[in-house]
């Protein structure tokens, strides 16, 4: 199955790609992971994303599509796979069409995952990180047993610079303006599902699987 996961920062559109990609068998390509490694990692295709992430900006075509087409080529992307990501724009759409016809594969459907931007900015403003492990918190949702320290090792917990309230508003604007208008693009071209986000992850998921008629309880036969 060919899958492509669209929808704003904060949806879950990552844990979804994730569950997916276990019960399915199939890798989750996510640019955001492959650019947080190269941030990590100090390299220079990391720093030069950096700049824009920071700002909640997309990170330029150039930067992204030339990683996403080899990664596609890769042998274990021949029985399907989770893009989540990409494609963010128009044309970086276009870009993918002609990856994905050189390739001879064609999307089998289109998610697109919903959420009120009040709960976007609510959730993700919320969220702390432990620099250590990678163990995610919420002040709300899901906090540390002690305030600021991962349960896990101790860590102080950090706020990802792109987790900030004013960042995220930027985020969203660049989301409304640049990449909701994909879905349009695609309506004439594959099947797309909406889904709303609920706040309870099994919820959310048990609505994307249905979409795809896949047994959830594969998820946990995993």
């Amino acid at each position: 199955m060919r899958l492509i996961l669209l929808g704003a920062p904060g949806v879950g559109k990552g844990t979804q790609a994730t569950l997916l990609s276990k019960a399915l068998s199939i890798p989750h390509i996510s640019t955001g992971d492959m650019f947080r490694y190269h941030i990590s990692n100090n390299t220079d295709l990391g720093m030069e994303a950096k700049q824009y992430i920071d700002k909640g900006m997309l990170v330029p075509d150039e930067i992204t599509v030339g990683m996403v087409a080899d990664r596609l080529k890769q042998q274990d992307c021949r029985n399907g796979f989770v893009l989540d990501g990409f494609p963010r724009t128009i044309q970086q759409a276009k870009f993918l069409d002609k990856i994905l016809k050189d390739l001879n594969i064609q999307l089998d459907m289109v998610i697109n995952i919903t959420l009120d931007d009040r709960e976007i900015i609510k959730r993700l403003s919320g969220r702390r990180i432990c620099p250590q492990c990678s163990a995610v918190y919420h002040i709300e949702d899901k906090p540390p047993k002690n305030e600021g320290l991962c349960d896990n090792c101790g860590t102080g917990l950090v706020q990802r610079g792109d987790d900030k309230e004013e960042t995220i508003i930027k985020r969203l604007q660049v989301y409304h303006s640049q990449s909701e208008p994909i879905l349009e693009y695609y309506k004439d071209k594959v099947k797309i599902v909406n889904i709303e986000s609920h706040k309870l992850l099994e919820v959310t998921t048990k609505r994307v699987f249905e979409a795809l008629g896949v047994d959830y309880k594969t998820l946990n036969a995993c």
